[in-house]
This record gives structure tokens, C-alpha cells and sequence, in this order.
């Protein structure tokens, strides 16, 4: 990830008390749906759109008083996406990596929950209801799988957004470590560089 350094979980938590610990989550599902009756959606990824207007995973910052990453997690879950995120939770075996950035003294861990289409579609179905919204998640967006005829449209279009911190290369990552692009490989689409 670019300007992060990768950290093994158990080097990330022995950092000590002057680090923070923030924790996001790709939540998915397998979709059957077909865009236009011919393009198959395959999975349907959430992510939300930010109080600063950049792309992000949901998720926040673990509070001393929670019990360990996943229960801060799964906190700011319900806090972010409603009542309907208290119907599955995000464990250890869902984490996928941390990173520290050049910045302040923050460590990124990141998970992907696979969800039932009826999980997702409820806690899509319920975000507006959610506590944070409206103030730190304006609202959630699918992330689109496919790539149209034009070779731009869909997933290389969706990544020339503006993301928070390594949201777009956990991502990617997440993309083609769980084989959810119809290839199962992001090499032969279209990628913009970062910006």
C-alpha cells in the first residue's frame, strides 16, 4: 500500500499505548443479479461515501473500553450502518491485514465479512436509520464488479474516486485475494494510478 508498511497483527498490538488503533470492514455478499438482464453483478461489495467526501469501508476508531479490535469494530458497525449490523459480527478469523501510514501514530487494521444477500440487503435497507448517518457516513455505495464495453465504465471508472487512506488498495487487495472479479484477477482491467 502505498506510504503504509505492512505489520503482522501481533506487531501491530504490542506498538504499545501511544498508538491508536482504527478497524474497517469490507462487508460482501454473493449477488445473482444481472445489470441490464446481461451483466452478472457476482458480488455485491458495500462501501460508504464519507463526511469528507471520500470513499471508505465502514469502520472507526477502537475506544479504550472495548474489549479488543473486533468488538470496537462491530461497535462502529451498528454506529454506521444501523441496527441490522447486530445480525452478524466480524471476527478474528475476518481479518485481513494492518498497516501504519508516515502519519500520526495510527494503525489500519482491515477485515472482509462474507455476508448472506438478505444481511447486506437489510443493512443496506436500514443505514439511513443508522445513528452516524447523515453525519460521519453520508451514504453507502456498491462498488461496481464489472467493467462495461467501453473498457472504462464500472470498476475502473468506480477507482478513480477519492478514497481515505488505503481504502482503494485494501480494495484491490481484497478483490483478488478472495476471487471476487469474474476473472479472479485485476491485471487485465484498466486501473487508474492513484491519485
Amino acid at each position: 500500500m502505498a506510504g503504509a508498511r505492512r505489520l503482522e497483527l501481533g506487531e501491530a498490538l504490542a506498538l504499545g499505548s501511544g498508538w491508536r488503533h482504527a478497524c474497517h470492514a469490507l462487508l460482501y455478499a454473493p449477488d445473482p443479479g444481472m445489470l441490464f438482464g446481461r451483466i452478472p453483478l457476482r458480488y455485491a461489495i458495500l462501501m460508504q461515501m464519507r463526511f469528507d467526501g471520500r470513499l471508505g469501508f465502514p469502520g472507526g476508531f477502537v475506544d479504550t473500553q472495548d474489549r479488543g479490535l473486533e468488538d470496537g469494530l462491530n461497535r462502529e458497525l451498528r454506529e454506521e450502518l444501523g441496527e441490522a449490523a447486530a445480525a452478524f459480527r466480524v471476527e478474528r478469523t475476518d481479518y485481513r491485514s494492518s498497516h501504519v501510514g508516515s502519519g500520526p501514530r495510527v494503525v489500519a487494521h482491515f477485515y472482509a465479512k462474507r455476508l448472506t444477500l438478505e444481511q447486506l440487503l437489510a443493512v443496506e435497507a436500514g443505514a439511513t436509520r443508522a445513528k452516524d448517518h447523515g453525519l460521519e457516513v453520508l451514504g453507502l455505495v456498491r462498488v461496481p464488479l464489472y467493467t462495461l464495453r467501453d473498457g472504462v465504465g464500472g470498476l475502473p471508472t468506480f477507482l478513480e474516486n477519492s478514497f481515505i487512506g488505503s481504502a482503494r488498495e485494501q480494495l484491490l487487495e481484497a478483490l483478488q485475494d478472495l476471487g471476487l472479479l469474474q476473472s479472479g484477477s485485476i491485471s487485465g482491467l484498466k486501473i487508474p494510478a492513484h491519485h
